[in-house]
């Protein structure tokens, strides 16, 4: 199984990059998490394509997406159990934060704000930051990231460059 998890668009509408990055790397996945300040309703919308879209509600997202988005969303997929957050506070505590905002009982929380990539385990669960789509704020270009799951539930992450 592939779940791709992105974050941080902070775009006003669809664009032909994010047209090849959803072609080349979101469509087939078979599932499409999104960490938050999507911006734009009609981001939304345009992620609203995947069969498996789940989002969670950013700082920067317009109020209507409010109407359509929880800041803390929870998500079973083929026997998992994840957590989709954009997350708050301090770059250093967003990921204890938002971990601590779920519980126990996760086995997968993805979360963003930070602009950071981020693959790992805060309190017994496997977190994931993807970084950002377009403002990464690490010195690496901007990504997508893509977890593989094994029958087994075993996960592994890779980061890929979309800039």
């Amino acid at each position: 199984m592939k779940i791709a998890v992105i974050s941080d668009t902070h775009l006003r509408e669809p664009n032909k990059r994010l047209t090849e990055v959803f072609n080349t790397h979101l469509a087939d996945t078979d599932l499409l998490l999104h960490c938050g300040d999507l911006v734009s309703f009609s981001v939304w919308q345009f992620f609203c394509q995947h069969p498996n879209f789940h989002a969670a509600l950013g700082n920067c997202d317009e109020w209507q997406l409010s109407d359509y988005l929880q800041a803390l969303q929870s998500v079973s997929f083929h026997g998992l159990k994840i957590g989709i957050a954009h997350g708050w506070g301090s770059r250093s505590q967003v990921s204890l934060n938002v971990v601590q905002s779920f519980g126990t009982g996760y086995d997968l929380v993805c979360y963003g704000h930070t602009h950071i990539r981020d693959w790992s385990i805060v309190r017994g669960v496997q977190m994931l930051n993807p970084g950002s789509l377009t403002s990464p704020r690490d010195d690496l270009p901007p990504s997508v990231a893509i977890v593989s799951v094994d029958d087994e539930e075993n996960m592994e992450c890779t980061f890929i460059p979309v800039d």
